[in-house]
């Protein structure tokens, strides 16, 4: 399969910007409200262009929450943006009232989520939103790895009936996904086929991944690296298919160990398949103030941590 690379680097937030304001173009229900972050959140384009679908409801996160609930019960479509600290530890009561238990139609789109936030540090580097928002019955969890594939993301959720929770970042990050890729929502996207290790990733990490595969090629280690863009709900069958194949599986995303997308492939692997499993993840800790780079190095969420956890898991697996 093809061996990526990138030639341009760009926020996932601007995908989410871009993918936003082509749906405003292609439905008029689809409206978007913002908590006073509407440059942060690349929403400006869908501003200017509708400015009567667009609601800044300043820094009232549990309004903006209430308010897309109910505007779903008149046919909108609301997409709502914010931090993604803001976008669910703020506000998880109104969604889970208002919007998971009603189950209403309403797309909470979350920027500057876990430790690539940088600088501003651990009181806005949320690294438990992925397991409070997968709990949620009804709740779509995707979390994308790339400009295109935000993009291509925020536009699939336009015809998406039901809650959904979309997290992207801040950083500018390599665009290694082709923009026609196919983005299907709960359909892993295999990225590299092998035969002696599965490695499932998820957002940023991804591409983490796959500089971790390259050097791993060059040790003579077969890696099958698999994109799980959608946490909830998971493709349980891709993920069987491949360990069948591999016999062993390293995790990795920039979220708690705790609750992620480890935690979900640990639980169909304990059901259907028990297989060695090494996560690649932060440590049950908070974060800190620093550049992207260097939080992903020191929390071990750098290429070569998962390439340790590649090699403990082989030595388990024998």
């Amino acid at each position: 399969m093809t061996k990526f690379t990138f030639t341009e680097k760009k926020d996932t937030r601007s995908g989410f910007g871009v993918g936003l304001h082509e749906l405003g173009k292609s439905n008029s229900n689809v409206v978007a409200l913002c908590a006073d972050l509407t440059g942060s959140l690349k929403m400006d384009a869908f501003k200017k262009d509708f400015p009567e679908r667009f609601y800044q409801v300043g820094i009232a996160e549990a309004n903006m929450i209430g308010l897309a609930a109910g505007m779903t019960i008149g046919g909108k479509i609301p997409f709502t943006g914010t931090f993604a600290n803001f976008s669910t530890g703020r506000v998880y009561d109104q969604i889970r009232q208002s919007v998971a238990y009603s189950d209403k139609n309403v797309k909470i789109c979350a920027s500057h989520a876990g430790l690539t936030l940088g600088e501003d540090g651990a009181t806005h580097q949320i690294l438990e939103d992925i397991g409070m928002m997968k709990m949620l019955p009804g709740m779509t969890v995707i979390v994308p790895c790339d400009y295109n594939q935000t993009k291509a993301a925020t536009i699939a959720l336009g015809d998406h009936h039901g809650p959904a929770y979309l997290r992207f970042g801040r950083p500018s990050w390599p665009i290694f996904m082709a923009a026609d890729r196919p983005f299907k929502i709960g359909k892993a996207d295999k990225l590299i086929d092998g035969k002696d290790v599965t490695i499932f990733a998820c957002g940023h990490m991804v591409w983490q991944a796959v500089e971790a595969e390259a050097a791993l090629a060059e040790k003579g280690i077969s890696v099958e690296l698999i994109n799980i863009h959608t946490i909830k709900p998971l493709d349980v069958e891709a993920i069987l298919a491949s360990v069948e194949k591999t016999g062993c599986v390293v995790t990795c995303e920039e979220h708690q160990i705790n609750g992620g997308l480890g935690d979900s492939v640990a639980q169909v692997l304990s059901r259907f398949r028990p297989t060695p499993i090494e996560m690649v993840a932060v440590n049950d800790s908070f974060g800190e103030s620093g550049t992207p780079t260097q939080l992903l190095k020191k929390y071990g969420l750098g290429p070569e941590n998962i390439v340790a956890a590649v090699e403990k898991v082989l030595k388990r697996k024998k």
